[in-house]
C-alpha cells in the first residue's frame, strides 16, 4: 500500500515516473531533515548533561557554599536556567568544540538549532582572525579597561561575546586556523575563556593601534605560515543571529576573495541607524559561485538621521559591520600600496582598516561586498543592549537577577543589578541604571551613546581605578 496521499498522476508514462521520483525525493529529504534534527537534539542533550555533571561536581567541591554576587556570581545551577550575572567566573563554562557535522545555536536567537545548507562547514585554507580590542566605554561601568565588552555574557546564556564568536566561526576553520589578536592586559582572561585556543594562534599587539594594525599583524603572520591563506576578520564583541545566512555569506565572500578582492559583508539595515557606517552597493560581479557579490561603490561615514533614511530608501546601501575577507598576501599588497608607512609598531598610525585600505581600494574597484540577511548588532551602547534582552510589555530590561529589580509605574529602560543589592524604581521611564559594586551609573536610553563622556571625565578627575 502506498504511503503517499492518493493523487491523480499526470498523464503519460514519462511524466508519471517523474512525479513518482519527486514524491520519493521529497520523502527522502524529509527523512534527512528529521535525522538532522535528532542528531542536533542528541548533541544538545550531551552538552547539557556534561555541563550539569560538571556543575554538580563543582558544587560538591564548594560544599554547597553560595558564592557572592556581581563580579563573582557563579554559573547557572542548571543548563535550563540563566546566569545571574554577565561576568563569567574562570573555567565555569565549558569550552564548546563542535564537529563540522553538528550545529551551533546563535547567541542572539532563541537557541533553536539550524542546519548549514552546504553540508560540510570547513572551508579549506580559510583562517579566522578575531580582533579583541576596544575600550567599550559606551558600556561603562559594566565594561572596564581590564574587563572589556567582549569578555562579558551580555545575553546571559553562559557564553561571553568572544566565546560566542569563537563558537560561531570554529566550524569554518577549526581551532588550528582560528586566531585572536589582543592586548597584553587581556591575554589571561582570553585564555581562561577559550581553553582550546592554541598558544601560537594568540597574537599580542604591544599597544592598541585600531583595526588595521591588528588585522595587518595577523595577515603578516598567516601569510608567512601559508602564502595561500584566505583570512576573515570578525570582531570579538558583535552579536549575530541567523547562523545559516551568516555562514553562507562568509562562504560566498571566500570565493570572491580568491579572485583578489578585499571583501566586506554588508548587513541589510533594519532601520536608519546613525550609529553605523554604510556601504554603497555597486555593480554585480557576475560570479557563478558568488551570485550575490557586488563591487563596493563607496563607503559612507556614520550619517545623520535624514541621510540614513535617504540611504535606506534607495535600497542600495548596507551597514558596514567591519567584517573583511581576503587573501593575507593581497591585504599586505594593499597596505604596501595605500599605507606603506605601516611597518614599525610604535610608529604605526592608529587607523581603522576601512580608512587605511578599504576606502581607497574601493575607488580602484578592488573591494567587493556580499549583501547578507543575518541579524547583526555591535552592542554599541546600553540602548542597543536593551533591545537584545527579553522583557514584559513596557517593563525595563534586566541584565542579571530580575529579583533584584523592583518597579512601580516604570516603562522601558534597562537595569544592571550588578552589586547584588535591590534596585527600586518609581515613576521613571527609559532609564539606564548600572549598579556595580564600586560605582553607579544613571542616564537615559536616549543619551546612552554619550556614556564615554563620563568615562573621560572620570579619567580627568582621577578616578582611574574605576576605568
Amino acid at each position: 500500500m502506498s504511503t503517499y496521499p492518493s493523487q491523480a498522476l499526470p498523464q503519460g508514462n514519462g511524466v508519471a515516473v517523474d512525479f513518482m521520483f519527486k514524491q520519493i525525493l521529497d520523502a527522502v529529504q524529509k527523512s534527512h531533515l528529521e535525522i538532522a534534527e535528532l542528531r542536533a537534539e542528541t548533541h544538545e542533550l550531551r552538552q547539557a548533561n556534561a555541563s550539569l555533571e560538571r556543575q554538580i561536581r563543582d558544587g560538591l567541591q564548594n560544599n554547597g557554599t553560595r558564592l557572592g554576587t556581581g563580579w563573582n556570581t557563579p554559573a547557572p545551577n542548571s543548563p535550563q536556567l540563566r546566569a545571574k550575572s554577565p561576568f563569567l567566573t574562570p573555567n565555569s563554562i565549558p569550552s564548546l568544540a563542535v564537529p563540522p557535522s553538528l550545529y551551533v545555536p546563535s547567541p542572539m536567537s532563541d537557541n533553536a538549532l539550524t542546519a548549514f545548507p552546504f553540508g560540510v562547514r570547513d572551508i579549506p585554507g580559510f583562517y579566522v582572525v578575531i580582533p579583541a580590542g576596544g575600550a567599550g566605554t559606551r558600556l561603562w561601568p559594566l565594561s572596564r579597561e581590564d574587563h572589556p565588552k567582549f569578555l562579558l555574557d551580555l545575553t546571559l546564556k553562559g557564553r561571553s561575546l568572544i566565546q560566542a564568536t569563537w563558537d560561531r566561526l570554529l566550524p569554518l576553520s577549526s581551532a588550528a586556523r582560528t586566531t585572536i589578536v589582543a592586548g597584553p592586559a587581556h591575554v589571561k582572561s582570553i585564555n581562561e575563556q577559550l581553553p582550546d585556543l592554541l598558544p601560537h594562534n594568540l597574537f599580542t599587539e604591544p599597544s592598541a593601534k585600531d583595526s588595521m594594525a591588528a588585522i595587518g599583524l595577523a595577515a603578516a603572520v598567516l601569510a608567512k605560515r601559508d602564502p595561500d591563506a584566505i583570512i576573515g576578520s570578525f570582531a570579538a564583541d558583535h552579536m549575530i543571529s541567523g547562523d545559516d545566512a551568516f555562514l553562507a555569506a562568509v562562504a560566498e565572500a571566500v570565493e570572491v576573495a580568491k579572485k583578489d578582492y578585499l571583501v566586506t559583508i554588508g548587513i541589510a539595515p533594519s532601520h536608519p541607524s546613525t550609529g553605523f557606517g554604510y556601504v554603497r552597493l555597486g555593480e554585480k560581479l557576475g560570479m557563478s559561485d558568488a551570485p550575490n557579490a557586488r563591487l563596493v561603490s563607496s563607503f559612507k561615514e556614520k550619517p545623520d538621521a535624514r541621510t540614513a533614511a535617504a540611504y535606506i530608501k534607495t535600497g542600495n546601501y548596507r551597514w558596514n559591520a567591519g567584517m573583511f575577507v581576503t587573501k593575507a598576501t593581497f591585504l599586505m599588497e594593499l597596505l604596501k600600496e595605500y599605507k606603506p608607512e605601516l611597518h614599525v609598531w610604535p610608529d604605526l598610525e592608529k587607523i581603522a582598516i576601512d580608512h587605511a585600505v578599504a576606502e581607497p581600494a574601493a575607488t580602484d574597484r578592488r573591494v567587493a561586498v556580499v549583501p547578507a540577511t543575518f541579524g547583526w548588532d555591535d552592542v554599541g551602547d546600553f540602548s542597543s543592549l536593551a533591545d537584545l534582552l527579553p522583557a514584559e510589555s513596557n517593563q525595563p530590561r534586566v541584565l542579571g537577577d530580575s529579583g533584584l529589580v523592583l518597579t512601580e509605574q516604570v516603562a522601558g529602560g534597562i537595569v544592571v543589578p550588578g552589586s547584588g543589592r535591590l534596585v527600586s524604581m518609581l515613576g521613571v521611564d527609559d532609564l539606564v541604571i548600572v549598579d556595580m559594586p564600586d560605582t553607579l551609573l544613571v542616564t537615559t536610553r536616549a543619551r546612552s551613546q554619550e556614556v564615554k563622556r563620563i568615562v573621560k571625565k572620570c579619567r580627568e578627575m582621577g578616578w582611574k581605578s574605576l576605568l
